[in-house]
């Protein structure tokens, strides 16, 4: 980024646009598809004579709708398998239907032994229904939530909040009905589904999709409106620039963001993002400023080092487009598993290229996993080709993974990671000095408070980094020498104290306080 966007500030508009091209890659479906929901929101919107506020928050909730659905991929997973491949269902059939529900069943247990799906399904009939419903409503919440840290009205807010309610009043959370649901929340339901009914099957499948679900899912004067003008509605949709589209479309006033602003949006987003995995909280903030104070003290321009901090925000926005079953899987990965690993930087880049504002942090981000020798991905350079920003950002993201836990490994304390990170530079693959200010700026780092927000106790506080992380109440009791009983009663206080509802939410409040399991390094 240059200064003179800083000056400008960037439009909000830009960052949400991109972040919606993630939530593309999560639910399995084309790039812009919600692009184009947001688009027919729009056209619906005006065509019913919504007031230029009531527009505005049409496109923001348009656009974040389903911004929340990675949060418990972790749990979708551990479900189904492959997590991405189970949201790609959800336009296959009738909401709640029998079929919906055959479907979900087929894929409870994917990728286990026959064995393991039975136990599986057994498990899910005693536990996992419930789980997978409070999973929506958490999904809407969280969505409110993001929206709120973003700087979003408080109209888009709550239109999120009950964005998966339905016009009988059979959504979820179940709340509201009817005109007590936000328009803006009714119009991007509907602008949803018709998206990929005309993407997969025209007018005609657009046309049977909303008489089908007037009254029921749909709001029936939304309804009506697209079944009788779907042709005008969505004339042009697959032709026009979807991305220039979407920005221009921006109505009311264009939101800016300088640069404080933009950089407490890029850090909520990456905190949502990290939640993918429970292995990965916190990973995107401690990879930012130990990428930074790295290239504050290699000497690198201030530009520079601003470019570090931001790039270390986004640089796992493009894991959304691999499935858990593969960043959460303790056993080695397949080829087509790395393959698809490989990618996460290229999507990432993708997802910011379109954008003035953000391609520069694309471009530098797409590098932190290149190494020196050609090793590294997704485009194997080599040398020179990696400049001295990029071996920073590739070194701090290497040290800070070797400190973490993995679903294969235990974390390294800070003596081991720095060993192999030094062996990397023997090896070729990583840039001495890029190594050397990034273990000088870890040994400079100091252990954070463990005071405990919101009334938490300190045990309270050990109980919550490792539910953050995805322990279950036995692990917990494990680690902490308690019982299991005691582990849940730990979390159910929690929960309500710190106003949760499930591990995502919680994670999100550990990272947001520095509630993770402290990080001591050698100095």
């Amino acid at each position: 980024m240059t200064a003179a966007t800083d000056e400008r500030g960037v439009r909000l508009a830009e960052l949400v646009a991109a972040l919606s091209l993630g939530i593309d890659l999560g639910f399995g479906q084309p790039m812009e598809h919600v692009l184009r929901q947001c688009l027919i929101a729009l056209r619906l919107a005006e065509r019913i004579g919504l007031d230029d506020g009531t527009r505005a928050t049409v496109y923001y909730t348009a656009l974040l709708v389903n911004v929340a659905c990675h949060t418990d991929a972790h749990e979708q997973a551990k479900w189904f398998g492959d997590d991405i491949a189970m949201k790609a269902t959800k336009y296959d059939h009738e909401p709640k239907s029998l079929a919906d529900t055959v479907g979900m069943l087929r894929l409870i247990g994917s990728g286990h032994s026959p064995r393991q799906r039975f136990q599986s399904a057994l498990d899910f009939a005693r536990h996992g229904v419930a789980e997978a419903s409070n999973m929506l409503v958490m999904h809407a919440r969280l969505a409110g939530q993001l929206a709120e840290e973003l700087g979003l009205p408080d109209d888009v807010c709550d239109a999120l909040v009950g964005s998966y309610e339905y016009w009988n009043g059979k959504g979820w959370p179940g709340e509201r009905a009817g005109a007590d649901i936000p328009a803006a929340a009714r119009v991007a339901l509907v602008a949803e589904y018709v998206e990929v009914a005309h993407r997969t099957g025209g007018i005609d499948a657009v046309v049977a999709l909303v008489a089908r679900r007037a009254g029921k899912m749909f709001d029936p004067e939304l309804a009506t409106c697209i079944g009788d003008d779907a042709a005008q509605i969505l004339d042009d949709i697959d032709g026009v620039a979807t991305w220039a589209a979407v920005i221009d479309a921006e109505p009311a006033l264009t939101m800016r963001l300088d640069a404080p602003a933009f950089d407490r949006a890029l850090t909520a987003i990456a905190d949502f993002v990290d939640l993918k995995s429970p292995y990965m909280l916190g990973h995107s903030r401690a990879v930012s400023e130990l990428a930074a104070e790295a290239g504050r003290g290699a000497g690198l321009p201030g530009t520079d080092v601003v470019m570090l901090r931001r790039a270390g925000r986004v640089q796992n926005f493009g894991r959304l487009g691999v499935s858990n079953a593969i960043w959460d899987k303790a056993a080695p990965l397949t080829v087509g598993e790395w393959e698809r690993v490989r990618m996460h930087p290229y999507f990432t880049e993708r997802m910011m290229k379109q954008s003035e504002a953000l391609a520069p942090l694309g471009r530098l981000a797409v590098t932190h996993r290149e190494r020196l020798d050609g090793s590294g991905y997704p485009r194997g350079l080599t040398g020179n080709a990696i400049p001295m920003p990029a071996r920073i950002l590739g070194a701090a993201d290497a040290y800070q993974a070797m400190r973490e836990r993995r679903p294969h490994r235990e974390p390294l304390d800070a003596a081991g990671a720095a060993r192999e990170l030094r062996a990397e530079v023997r090896a070729g693959r990583l840039d001495g000095d890029a190594v050397a200010a990034v273990l000088a700026a870890a040994g400079h780092r100091t252990p954070r408070r463990r005071d405990g927000p919101a009334g938490l106790t300190a045990r309270e506080v050990e109980v919550l980094a490792l539910l953050a992380q995805g322990l279950s109440n036995k692990q917990i009791a494990e680690q902490l020498g308690i019982s299991p009983k005691t582990a849940g009663n730990h979390i159910e206080h929690i929960y309500a104290k710190i106003g949760a509802g499930n591990r995502a939410s919680a994670g999100l409040f550990a990272m947001q306080h520095g509630l993770l399991p402290e990080e001591r390094y050698e100095t």
